[in-house]
């Protein structure tokens, strides 16, 4: 049997040439020696010639770094294209794009550092450097990075704390759209043949609004059509029918949360109902937002709806299994976006 040394790696080689110089010294003949490793029998004959002589020895078959072709860029360069791109966007460096690309990350290279290199090698470049292509996340430009700050350090564990003076509840509230016909997810299909989901033709939409505490419990209700302020009015009677603890709800800045109709209800209940107002466009402090979040991908997007079904009776069975769930619930306020809740 004959080996190809080329698949052994440059550890065993070393020990193969090693044992078999040692073992001819010894007084084997190198045919037989070479013949038992399965090597080509002119194989032995170089190893010997390379130990013989003065100031040679059994190091010189040691195994060697392979020199191979030099990267086009240093180590630090590399370094700087991280830098370029982490946490930044190309507009920062004059390009009308907002998304890196290859092809951008390219055209910068050759600006800062006068090297052009292949789309193929840019690609390895960034994996060298443990960046991958994702689905970037929204944030809007008019978000206040010192408001949330101050949220997440001083405003909501001065809440925490008074909630436990009073031995109140805490919950965040918000509320979300449905539509029969979204189609959330990605489903596998063959190359440049898009798969088809099959959908109801009759457009179905429903509202919900929900409640969650970092205890595990869920309220919800569903609705039609817009959200005013008197029917956040009506809701929030729903949701503190029967409450004996006092509650503060924690939401978003939405006008009907803060309509006149509003304010007149919360005043009238004498403390039993405390609201607060997160951060402008903040959604990604309120785990509520991870309730939807959830239930978008698990629902429809999973099942469409079949003929003759409602999508307020699917949305409605849903949510009531996810209110039945507390595991569940408790498990949206470990995500890093809201982990601020569970360090007060």
């Amino acid at each position: 049997m004959t080996r190809d040394g080329r698949t052994l790696d440059h550890g065993t080689l070393e020990t193969i040439r090693t044992m078999a110089v040692e073992r001819v010294r010894e007084g084997e003949r190198p045919s037989d020696v070479i013949a038992s490793y399965g090597f080509h029998r002119c194989t032995i004959y170089r190893w010997l010639k390379a130990v013989r002589g003065r100031g040679h020895g059994l190091h010189t078959l040691a195994a060697r770094p392979a020199t191979g072709r030099p990267r086009t860029l240093t180590a630090r360069q590399e370094r700087q294209v991280f830098c370029w791109i982490n946490g930044k966007n190309p507009r920062q460096y004059g390009f009308d794009f907002g998304l890196w690309t290859r092809q951008i990350v390219r055209e910068l290279i050759v600006q800062r550092f006068g090297v052009r290199l292949s789309l193929a090698s840019i690609g390895a470049l960034l994996a060298r450097q443990g960046l991958t292509p994702q689905k970037p996340l929204q944030r809007a430009y008019q978000r206040d990075p010192d408001a949330i700050a101050r949220w997440q350090r001083e405003t909501y564990p001065a809440i925490a704390r008074k909630a436990k003076r009073d031995k109140a509840e805490i919950y965040f509230w918000d509320e979300s759209g449905f539509r029969a016909d979204a189609v959330h997810g990605k489903t596998w299909g063959a190359r440049a043949h898009t798969p088809v989901v099959h959908v109801p033709g009759q457009r179905q939409g429903i509202s919900a609004a929900s409640a969650v505490s970092s205890t595990g419990a869920f309220w919800f209700a569903t609705y039609a059509g817009a959200l005013t302020g008197p029917l956040f009015v009506d809701l929030l009677r729903r949701m503190m029918r029967g409450r004996r603890k006092p509650l503060h709800l924690i939401l978003d800045g939405l006008p009907a949360h803060k309509a006149r109709a509003v304010k007149e209800y919360v005043a009238g209940l004498d403390g039993k109902l405390t609201v607060h107002y997160l951060p402008g466009y903040a959604p990604d402090l309120n785990p509520d937002e991870l309730v939807w979040s959830h239930a978008k991908r698990t629902g429809n997007a999973r099942r469409p709806l079949q003929k003759g079904e409602r999508l307020a009776d699917r949305i409605t069975a849903q949510l009531t299994e996810m209110a039945h769930c507390p595991a569940l619930i408790r498990s949206f306020f470990r995500h890093p976006s809201v982990a601020y809740i569970s360090a007060c």
